[in-house]
């Protein structure tokens, strides 16, 4: 299998994943699953390198999330990450809010994601990469 493609420039801003991408979630018994495609392919290496299995993890660490696995589909631009034990139990087990996970893609939206400036530029909402958390 051949290595997917790196960046292509040095990454000195950054953008919210909304920019790069759109997403769904929901629920796999006590495990949720996200599913993100890119806007543009041209956006896939950037979201690659940025949303590692352990970033999605740290990202979702107050859920009690105890492992991730990125699935990657490349024909489609897309990424498929699963969060076990991120539900509390799961559906009718679960006493949390959204207990089939169903806001999880909306709160992986924020995750900012380092890009070049000049594309930061041509996307709403760019930030400085000084302000990465």
């Amino acid at each position: 299998m051949p290595e997917a493609p790196k960046p292509a420039a040095a990454a000195d801003a950054t953008v919210p994943l909304i920019a790069l991408a759109v997403g769904r979630s929901g629920d796999k018994g006590n495990s949720a699953n996200i599913g993100l495609i890119a806007r543009k392919s041209e956006y896939v290496p950037w979201i690659r390198a940025a949303l590692t299995e352990q970033i999605v993890r740290d990202w979702f660490a107050h859920l009690g999330v105890t492992k991730v696995e990125r699935f990657e589909l490349p024909g489609m631009n897309a990424f498929n990450f699963l969060l076990h034990d991120a539900l509390g139990g799961g559906g009718v087990a679960s006493l949390r809010v959204d207990a089939q996970g169903k806001a999880y893609a909306q709160m992986l939206m924020d995750y900012p994601i380092p890009v070049p400036a000049a594309l930061a530029h041509t996307l709403k909402n760019a930030r400085p990469a000084s302000q990465i958390a």
